[in-house]
C-alpha cells in the first residue's frame, strides 16, 4: 500500500494539556467478538497500521460493531481524547452544493477511496494518544484511524490539495467519496 508522505500531510491532534488523560478499563466481550478483535488486530499489526505501546497516557476500548452484511467492524472509543481536542475550523463541503454541482451532467462515475484514512500517517507526537486496549496488549495507530475528531477535515484537506485543478470542473470530492462528471456521455 502506498501511503501519503508525512511531508504532505499527517494527522495532528491538539489535545488541551489542562485536560487529564483518561485510561479506560478493558471491557469484557463475548467469544465471537474476541475472535473478531484478534483477527483485526493481527491484520492491522501485520500491515504496520498499529504498533504495541507501553505506558500510554490515553487508553480507549475497542468496540466491535456487526457489519450489515457479514463480519465485524473494529472501532475505538475515542470519546475522551476527542473531548480534549478542539474542533478543526476547516469545514467539509456542503452536501447541497455537492448535489447542485452535479446537476445537468450526463455521465457520473462514483469512486470510493478504499481505506483512504489509513493512507495518512498520524503525526509521531500524537500516535500514543490513539492507544487502545485489547485482551492481548496495548496498541496505538501509526495511521489515521476512524473515530478521531477532525480526521474527516484532515482527509478533506488532502483530497482538496491533490485534486484542486479538477474540483468543480470534472470532479467533486466529499471526504473519501469522489465523483467524476461529464456534461456529455462521450
Amino acid at each position: 500500500m502506498s501511503d501519503i508522505s508525512p511531508d504532505i500531510i499527517s494527522h495532528r491532534l491538539s489535545i488541551n494539556p489542562a485536560i487529564r488523560p483518561v485510561q479506560q478499563k478493558r471491557h469484557a466481550y463475548d467469544p465471537v467478538r474476541y475472535e473478531a478483535m484478534k483477527a483485526k488486530v493481527d491484520k492491522l499489526s501485520s500491515i504496520g497500521f498499529i504498533k504495541e505501546v507501553d505506558y500510554p497516557t490515553w487508553l480507549a476500548n475497542m468496540v466491535m460493531v456487526r457489519k450489515p452484511k457479514k463480519g465485524w467492524r473494529m472501532c475505538v472509543d475515542y470519546t475522551n481524547p476527542n473531548r480534549a481536542n478542539p474542533k478543526d475550523s476547516f469545514s467539509l463541503p456542503r452536501i447541497d452544493q455537492f448535489v447542485d454541482a452535479i446537476a445537468g451532467h450526463a455521465l457520473l462515475s462514483f469512486i470510493d477511496a478504499y481505506s483512504g484514512y489509513n493512507q495518512i500517517f498520524m503525526h509521531p507526537d500524537d500516535q500514543a494518544h490513539t492507544s487502545f486496549i485489547t485482551e492481548r496488549g496495548l496498541y496505538y495507530y501509526k495511521v489515521m484511524p476512524f473515530g478521531l475528531k477532525n480526521a474527516g477535515a484532515t482527509y478533506q484537506l488532502l483530497v482538496n490539495s491533490i485534486f484542486a485543478p479538477l474540483i468543480g470542473n470534472t470532479m467533486e470530492v466529499y471526504v473519501d467519496d469522489m465523483l467524476v462528471k461529464s456534461r456529455t456521455a462521450d
